[in-house]
């Protein structure tokens, strides 16, 4: 996906800065869009979706972090990151566990912000691997061409980057993924620290495939090093 296909809206109640913002990514070659308020962007959004999206976490009205989740829901695929002058792990998890797909912190630089949304594009796109390619355990069954989730039968939405931390896990059963390799397989290269993320993820991961979220089954955790996906149904275990 080329920067000239993508198609991004600025959510930001400042119009200096999504003037500024437009003009930027404009000329690094974006489509560029732009909204003052969650419910703005939300009316544009139902007639014109996007590929990706840069919210203000702090706006009036309906705040940024409700404004990514009803926007996660509009568009389960599309790439979101979000704006924040906060620099606590605690608004970042918030921001997480809405539906984002990263984060940048006030202020930034264009080019580290185009750096994050090259990375988040690169990963939200669907890439097509092997016909049939399914994967399952125990309960849980992965379709890696139609990008699908099912447990015991029934259909489980993921966000990409929850579907591709999964698949990645699913792919290598029973072998320990250290944080580093985690972060740079799914977020892209220039990770490699951010353990928020990992934490999140995986966390909203278990509460959707676990049966019960405090005892993990099938995403495991690999004290100091990372993480691992098991079988819980396989009568082998690995030592």
């Amino acid at each position: 996906m080329s920067q000239e296909q993508v198609k991004i809206i600025v959510v930001d109640d400042e119009p200096v800065v999504r003037r500024a913002l437009q003009v930027g990514l404009t000329a690094t070659g974006y489509t560029v869009e732009e909204s003052s308020t969650g419910d703005e962007a939300l009316v544009f959004l139902r007639r014109c979706p996007v590929d990706l999206v840069l919210l203000d976490i702090n706006m009036p009205g309906m705040p940024g972090v409700e404004a990514c989740r009803r926007i996660r829901a509009l568009l389960p695929r599309a790439g979101i990151v979000m704006i924040t002058v906060r620099d606590s792990e605690e608004s970042k998890v918030e921001a997480l566990e809405a539906g984002a797909d990263d984060y940048i912190t006030k202020p930034f630089h264009l080019r580290e912000l185009v750096a994050r949304l090259r990375a988040v594009a690169r990963r939200t796109r669907i890439e097509v691997p092997q016909p049939n390619h399914v994967l399952r355990a125990g309960d849980v069954e992965i379709d890696l061409q139609r990008r699908t989730l099912k447990k015991a039968g029934d259909a489980i939405h993921l966000s990409p980057t929850e579907f591709n931390l999964l698949a990645y896990l699913m792919e290598r059963r029973d072998v320990p993924v250290t944080h580093s390799t985690l972060l740079r397989a799914i977020w892209g290269p220039e990770y490699g620290r951010e353990l928020e993320y990992l934490r999140t993820y995986i966390r909203t991961l278990r509460r959707k495939i676990e049966d019960n979220p405090a005892r993990p089954e099938y995403l495991v955790t690999e004290p100091w090093l990372g993480y691992r996906f098991r079988d819980p149904f396989s009568q082998t275990t690995p030592s």
